[in-house]
C-alpha cells in the first residue's frame, strides 16, 4: 500500500524544476507511504512521477518506486497489491520468458507483465486492488488505471495548465498553481449521499478515475478541464476512458450461469473465499484481521484461522455506550475460534477527540460517521500488524442492508395506496420521537430471536418516514433511502446568483439481464456508488492516515463473480440477510455466537451534538459564517438544528454531513 502522485507540464521544464514540485506533492502522501520515497522526471516530455512506500511484499530497496522497465519503456508509480503476481511470474518463467528479477515485489511483476504481454491484457489476468500511473517513453503516453471495484484512490484533474493526478488530494493541493475552486454540483451531491460521488470530486476541475477505468493520455493533455466530468466510452481532445472491467457484464454472466443447487453453491463459494483469504494472507510483515463478531468479519477470520495453526491476530473496539458496543460479540467469536485477540475499549472523550482530524484525514468532505470507529479499530490493529482484512462489501454482494428487503415489502404493502395515504403513514411515522421507538424498540426486541430484531428502532422509523414522503415509486424510495438531503440543490448557493443543479447524478444503465429483482437493482447500484465512494474510501483514508494496508477478500474478483451466480433466495430469505455467508460461517462458529440484532459500526453521535460536541457545532453552524462563506443557505441548517436540539427530532446524519463540510472548509480555506 503507497501513494503516489504527478503531474504534466509539457516540455520546457528542466529536471530539478519537475523533480522539485514532485517532491514536495509526494510530502502530503507521507502517512501512506512511510518506509521510503522516490521521483522520476522527463524533462523532454515534462511529466514528473512521485511515490511514497508502505513496504508490504520485497522489503528491500528492490521494490523502490516510481520502476522503470527492463526495456526502459515503462514507468510506473503504483498503489495497492497484486494478490497473484506469483503466479504471473511463473507464467512468463513457464513461457520460457529469460527475466532477470531484480527483486520480488509485485510491483516488478507487473511491470515485466505489461511489457510481454501489453497492459489491457495485464489488467484482465490482475487479482488485486490498485491504482497506478503508466508512462509510456515509446508512444508519449500516460496511463492512470484503477481496480475493479474501486478499492484504492485516483483522482486527476488540472491545476493551472497542468495536468495532475494522485491517490490523495492533498497532493494537488500542493502544487504550486493550485487554485481550484469549490464544485457546488459536487456539494450538492455530497449533501444528497454523504459522499462525493464519483466522477466528480469537491474541486472544479479534480475528478475521479471510475472503477475498473482506464484512462489513455496520447501527446500532450489539453490545457484545461472538461465542462463536464468524463465518463467511460466519453473522449476529450486526446483524452479517453474505458471500462476495462464491468460490473455489469459480471452480473449479466452470472444471472445466465445461475448456481441453483445450495450444497454445490455453498461449497463452491466457501472454496472461493477460503482462496481469496489465502493470497490475500501474504505479507512480509506483521497481518491480522478486524472483528466485530458480525456475520462478514467473522467469516472472513474462521476462514483464515482455519488456515493456519497459529492463532490469527484480531482487533475490535469497544464503547462505553452498550447500545453501541459490539466487542463482547468479537470475544465471544474469538474465544471460540482462538484467536489472540487484542481488545481496545475507548472513551467518550477519546472518540470525540478524533473529530479534529477528520477533515485532513478524509481530504475532502465525507460524512460517514462511522468513520470515527474505524479509524480507532484502524490505530488498534496498527500497534501490532502492518496489514489487516476486513469483512467489508459482505452486504453488498450477499444483500446485508435492511433497505434490501424491508424498502420492497413496504412498497408492495404501501406503493399501491394514494400518495396521500402514505404521506399519512410517513407523518405518523415522525410523529413519535426516536427516544419514544427506541424504547418500543427494546420491549419487542426482548420477545424477537436472534439477529429478528432491530437495533436503533427510531433512527430507522424516522428515516423510514421521511422517505415515504415524496416517494412516486421503489426506485424513487431507493435514491431516498441512500440520501440525506432530499433537496440539496435549495440548501446550496450557485456561483453568481445561479442555480444548482438539482438532478441526482447519473449512473450507468442497468444490465440487460439479472436485475429482474427490487433487491438485486438495489445491490447493483449500491456496488457501483456507495460502496467504492463510502465504504472503501472510509476504510481506506482511515488505514492510511496510520499507514496500515487493509484487504478486502470479498471484492476477490472470482467471489463477486460467485457471488453474482447466486439466486436471491440465496442471499435474502425469509427475514434473514446474507443467508449463504451464514451458512458457511455456522459450519465453523456455533449459529447462536452470530444471532443478533445488527448494530453496525456506530457511535453515539446524536448525544454528542446536544453536549460535549455542542459548542463545536454551534461555531461551524452560526447563520453569520454560513452567510459570509456562501455555500449554504442558513435557513434550512438552523432550522434542523434547533429541532435537533429540542430532542423531538434526530438529524444526526444531515448535521453531521454539514459539520464535516464546513469543518473541511475551514482547514482548506
Amino acid at each position: 500500500m503507497c501513494g503516489f502522485s504527478g503531474f504534466w507540464s509539457g516540455a520546457g521544464h528542466d529536471n530539478s524544476a519537475l523533480g522539485g514540485m514532485a517532491e514536495r506533492m509526494a510530502q502530503t502522501l507521507r502517512h501512506r507511504g512511510p518506509d521510503s520515497s522516490g521521483f522520476w522526471t522527463s524533462s523532454s516530455a515534462g511529466i514528473a512521477f512521485s511515490h511514497r512506500r508502505l513496504a508490504i511484499l520485497d522489503l528491500s530497496p528492490a521494490g523502490h518506486q516510481p520502476m522503470v522497465s527492463p526495456s526502459k519503456r515503462y514507468i510506473i508509480t503504483f498503489n495497492g497489491e497484486i494478490y497473484n503476481h506469483a503466479a504471473l511470474r511463473g507464467e512468463m518463467e513457464a513461457a520460457g520468458e529469460n527475466i532477470s528479477w531484480q527483486g520480488h515485489s509485485d510491483t516488478e511483476t507487473l511491470l515485466n507483465s505489461i511489457e510481454l504481454w501489453g497492459l489491457k491484457t495485464t489488467l484482465q489476468r490482475t487479482n488485486g486492488m490498485f491504482a497506478f500511473a503508466l508512462w509510456d517513453q515509446q508512444e508519449k503516453t500516460l496511463f492512470l488505471a484503477r481496480d475493479r471495484l474501486g478499492e484504492k484512490p485516483l483522482y486527476y484533474g488540472w491545476v493551472g495548465r497542468d495536468f495532475v493526478f494522485s491517490s490523495e488530494l492533498k497532493a494537488l493541493r500542493a502544487h504550486s498553481d493550485f487554485a481550484n475552486p469549490v464544485c457546488r454540483q459536487s456539494l450538492a451531491e455530497y449533501l444528497r449521499f454523504m459522499y462525493v460521488p464519483a466522477p466528480r470530486s469537491i474541486y472544479q476541475g479534480i475528478f475521479k478515475l471510475e472503477p475498473g477505468c482506464l484512462m489513455t493520455v496520447r501527446g500532450s493533455p489539453p490545457s484545461h478541464a472538461p465542462a463536464e466530468p468524463l465518463r467511460p466510452t466519453d473522449t476529450y481532445a486526446n483524452i479517453s476512458i474505458h471500462r476495462w472491467w464491468s460490473l455489469g457484464e459480471v452480473v449479466e454472466k452470472g444471472a445466465h450461469a445461475p448456481i441453483t443447487d445450495e450444497r454445490e453453491a455453498l461449497d463452491a463459494l466457501e472454496n472461493c473465499l477460503s482462496d481469496a483469504v489465502k493470497m490475500q494472507s501474504l505479507a512480509d510483515v506483521p497481518l491480522g484481521a478486524f472483528l466485530s463478531g458480525g456475520v462478514d468479519s467473522s467469516t472472513i477470520v474462521a476462514l483464515m484461522q482455519k488456515q493456519t495453526s497459529r492463532p490469527v491476530k484480531t482487533f475490535t473496539v469497544g464503547f462505553e455506550d452498550a447500545e453501541f458496543d459490539e466487542s463482547k460479540a468479537a470475544r465471544t467469536v474469538a474465544a471460540h475460534l482462538q484467536t489472540e485477540h487484542t481488545e481496545v475499549f475507548v472513551t467518550s472523550a477519546e472518540t470525540q477527540a478524533v473529530v479534529p482530524r477528520l477533515s485532513s484525514m478524509y481530504d475532502e468532505p465525507f460524512a460517514d460517521s462511522s468513520q470515527i470507529p474505524t479509524y480507532l479499530v484502524c490505530a488498534a490493529a496498527r500497534q501490532e500488524v502492518t496489514v489487516a482484512l476486513s469483512g467489508d462489501a459482505g452486504d453488498e454482494l450477499f444483500g446485508g442492508y435492511n433497505r434490501y428487503f424491508w424498502g420492497p415489502r413496504i412498497w408492495n404493502k404501501v406503493g399501491g395506496l394514494p400518495f396521500t395515504a402514505r404521506q399519512v403513514i410517513a407523518e405518523a411515522l415522525t410523529s413519535v420521537s426516536p427516544a419514544g421507538w427506541n424504547r418500543a424498540g427494546k420491549l419487542v426486541n426482548k420477545v424477537l430471536p436472534g439477529d429478528k430484531g432491530i437495533a436503533r428502532l427510531g433512527e430507522k422509523a424516522h428515516k423510514l418516514g421521511n422517505c415515504l414522503k415524496g416517494a412516486r415509486d421503489l426506485d424513487d424510495l431507493y435514491m431516498r433511502l441512500v440520501s440525506q438531503w432530499q433537496d440539496p440543490a435549495r440548501l446550496v448557493f450557485g456561483e453568481n446568483g445561479s442555480v444548482v443543479d438539482p438532478s441526482c447524478p447519473q449512473f450507468d444503465p442497468l444490465p440487460s439481464a439479472g436485475m429482474d429483482n427490487d433487491s438485486l437493482r438495489m445491490m447493483y447500484r449500491d456496488s457501483l456508488s456507495f460502496l467504492p465512494d463510502d465504504i472503501l474510501c472510509k476504510v481506506d483514508r482511515a488505514a492510511m492516515a496510520i499507514s496500515l494496508e487493509t484487504r478486502v477478500p470479498f471484492l476477490d474478483n472470482r467471489v463477486v463473480e460467485m457471488a453474482w451466480r447466486l439466486p436471491l433466495s440465496m442471499k435474502i430469505r425469509g427475514n434473514q440477510s446474507k443467508w449463504a455467508l451464514r451458512k458457511i460461517l455456522y459450519r465453523h462458529v456455533p449459529r447462536e455466537l452470530i444471532e443478533r440484532p445488527k448494530v453496525g459500526f456506530a457511535i453515539p453521535l446524536a448525544d454528542w451534538l446536544r453536549g460535549p460536541l455542542r459548542v463545536w457545532a454551534e461555531d461551524l453552524l452560526d447563520e453569520r459564517r454560513l452567510h459570509r462563506e456562501g455555500y449554504l443557505n442558513p435557513g434550512p441548517i438552523r432550522n434542523i438544528w434547533k429541532q435537533h436540539l429540542s430532542e423531538r427530532h434526530d438529524y444526526t446524519e444531515k448535521l453531521w454531513g454539514i459539520l464535516m463540510f464546513q469543518a473541511w472548509l475551514e482547514d482548506n480555506s
